[in-house]
């Protein structure tokens, strides 16, 4: 974790009151407890991939969704749908590394590099399992409603970019509709489980609290594929260009594509090295595309903030920090 995201969460955690690095405790604790207890095989890499961390923003999002607990009873249930969310996230994290083939995931050796394709899937469909079997024990149809959802609409994301890999075909309705389902679902689905688990007037908002959620992950999505084109492997982990060697056609090469027509001719797998991927990122950032995707999503983040509902002014704030977090990685 760069030192911008450990001040971007410092101040989220401020902001949120004095409640909230204990909820975020009891999650890493309970993390750990999940990851460790079904046999050493399993528990090895189930407890690898959920100690990488990253910034816990969807755990995060539950409890500043949930606002304020006035007991434990209320707190309780909001952790489990917290650790919940996590696992998928987790889950989703390892087996796209399995589709991927990925040798590195937030800069580590990744489960699939590891230990193989198989042992990689089981640990990524132990953490489904877990997540679900987590949040059932909050006793609310509702909520298991809203993850499955979510949890669809993952997979449904990840199919439509499998579809869509190699392709000059892509058009920025079609990435962005991608980014909904692969990314933006759990950060609503987060919003809307923390609403769910809080105070009657929270429940009343969860819908626009979801629909805030929504945004930020889509924000989320566009920087990250930014970062694939102008980052450098010591900020994102991974090497520049990582997407593009695999495919996967992102916004800002979408919109590259309409400014160059050498770039709208190229056919993705005719790049198939390092170098090769490097080289692509810095023609894409010459057209302009990576500023206005960035833009895009700047505008997106203003927009989640812009329409919050009403709320308690501290966790107004601190849901405002985590849109502005995640602009942050960008810097």
């Amino acid at each position: 974790m760069t030192r911008t995201a450990l001040a971007s969460l410092d101040a989220v955690l401020r902001a949120g009151g004095p409640h909230l690095p204990g909820l975020m405790g009891r999650v890493e604790e309970r993390l750990r407890e999940l990851a460790v207890g079904h046999g050493p095989l399993l528990a090895e890499h189930a407890e690898m991939t959920v100690a990488a961390g990253g910034k816990r923003l969807r755990p995060l999002l539950v409890f500043l969704g949930a606002g304020e607990p006035s007991g434990d009873g209320l707190s309780v249930g909001a952790v489990r749908a917290a650790v919940a969310v996590e696992l998928i996230h987790s889950a989703t994290l390892v087996h796209d590394d399995v589709l991927d083939d990925a040798e590195l995931r937030r800069g580590r050796p990744s489960v699939v590099a590891t230990a193989g394709r198989g042992i990689a899937t089981a640990t990524g469909d132990l953490l489904f399992s877990r997540a679900f079997a987590e949040l059932t024990r909050n006793g609310r149809a509702e909520e298991v409603r809203v993850l499955s959802a979510a949890s669809s609409a993952l997979a449904e994301g990840e199919l439509l970019q499998r579809a869509d890999a190699w392709s000059a075909d892509v058009d920025p309705d079609r990435y962005l509709q991608r980014c909904e389902l692969k990314t933006a679902a759990l950060f609503a689905a987060a919003c809307e489980l923390g609403a769910l688990e809080g105070a009657p007037d929270r429940v009343s908002a969860a819908g626009e609290l979801a629909l805030f959620g929504r945004r930020v992950g889509l924000a989320f999505q566009l920087l990250d594929d930014v970062l694939d084109v102008s980052g450098s492997p010591e900020h994102t982990g991974k090497r520049r260009g990582a997407d593009l060697l695999d495919g996967t056609v992102t916004l800002p090469l979408i919109l590259a594509r309409q400014k160059d027509s050498a770039l709208a001719q190229l056919d993705l797998r005719t790049i198939r090295s390092e170098q090769a991927a490097a080289e692509l990122c810095d023609r894409i950032e010459a057209t302009g595309a990576v500023a206005q995707a960035r833009e895009r999503a700047l505008g997106i983040v203003s927009a989640a903030k812009a329409e919050l509902p009403d709320l308690e002014p501290e966790q107004r704030s601190a849901l405002e920090l985590v849109a502005d977090a995640v602009v942050e990685r960008y810097a």
